[in-house]
């Protein structure tokens, strides 16, 4: 695929995105969550909610799941800091992994930003507390940081075993970890889907500015 297109379906998917954050602030809010809460799509919610109940131990789980990816950062930024050291210039490092890194701190942005604009609270307390639930960080954390393990094990490593290795690893992880969330009852469902789209468009736009950095380096040989 080539870049330009990648970079416009990006572009859509967080188009899309910050069309479903406005719809859910606009679209049947109603004060169904704890302590009167407010939150979009209630309807729709609220019957997602009844139908899978809460399940805090598959909470806990995926919670503490979610250092998988933060280890998978840390791999990255390590093989970055090798062949800095190595190389003895920044800019010498890989593009692609150069880029990877401004794609996880739009991540981390992203994360940040919705942690303190809360648009939706979870439909329970933890531990007493009402805590922001949209987009589900941790939906968003898994489906931002697993795809790249499988691009860059495509890109990186000969050995074919473990590219489907990494491949299997991502879709499993993240398809366990999406349903988990999901089902665990502790964010609405449309705190889900808003992750996904997110996700789903900065990873595209990272895809997009790798392909672009491959293209000008071949015309530039």
């Amino acid at each position: 695929m080539k870049w330009e297109k990648m970079l416009r379906m990006g572009i859509c998917l967080i188009l899309l995105f910050i069309l479903w954050t406005l719809l859910i602030q606009c679209v049947d809010v109603q004060a169904v969550g704890p302590d009167h809460s407010k939150v979009g799509f209630a309807s729709l919610n609220v019957w997602f909610h009844r139908l899978t109940g809460v399940n805090m131990t598959l909470y806990t789980i995926t919670d503490w799941l979610g250092l998988v990816p933060i280890f998978i950062c840390g791999c990255f930024g390590i093989i970055g800091l090798i062949q800095w050291i190595r190389r003895k210039r920044f800019f010498r490092v890989d593009p692609d992994i150069l880029l990877l890194g401004v794609y996880y701190l739009l991540v981390i942005t992203g994360y940040l930003f919705f942690e303190m604009v809360p648009i939706n609270y979870r439909p329970v307390l933890i531990d007493g507390n009402l805590e922001a639930s949209y987009p589900s960080s941790t939906t968003l954390l898994v489906l931002s940081v697993m795809p790249t393990l499988k691009f860059q094990a495509d890109r990186r490593c000969g050995n074919r075993n473990l590219c489907n290795l990494a491949a299997w690893f991502s879709v499993l992880f993240s398809a366990f970890m999406v349903i988990g969330r999901l089902v665990s009852g502790v964010h609405w469902a449309t705190d889900i889907i808003g992750s996904v789209f997110l996700s789903a468009g900065l990873f595209l736009l990272y895809r997009a500015a790798v392909a672009y950095s491959d293209q000008k380096k071949v015309n530039q040989n």
